[in-house]
């Protein structure tokens, strides 16, 4: 299922992504190959930045990625972020994702996500 998003899903969300509530786009620098990366993903608003689900989990390439630069870019709503300051949260409650994702996220077995705040 991972190939199949890769190849065909991702290539079509990260058209949408960074205008749909709820969808963003993680900008990324590669931690062996230095090349720039766009990645569609699920975000929410939090108090002092962002959450985003894994829902490939964090041995996801691009979340190695932000854990080893500690930095990235987010694309959401027509606008740009820089987020630092990574840190893997386990939540398996979901009770900070807004009400009406639960149960989708609950369906994907995502209860792993990673915050970010916002830089300067």
């Amino acid at each position: 299922m991972a190939r199949l998003n890769r190849a065909v899903t991702n290539k079509i969300s990260i058209h949408l992504a960074g205008f749909v509530p709820g969808l963003g786009i993680v900008i990324h620098v590669g931690r062996r190959t230095r090349n720039v990366f766009r990645t569609p993903v699920i975000v929410f608003r939090t108090k002092d930045g962002f959450r985003i689900a894994l829902t490939y989990g964090p041995k996801s390439d691009w979340v190695q990625n932000a854990l080893a630069h500690g930095a990235v870019r987010l694309v959401t709503r027509r606008r740009e972020y820089e987020l630092g300051e990574p840190e893997l949260v386990t939540d398996p409650h979901r009770q900070h994702v807004p009400l009406p994702l639960r149960a989708f996220l609950r369906l994907l077995r995502v209860s792993q996500f990673l915050d970010f705040s916002r830089a300067g």
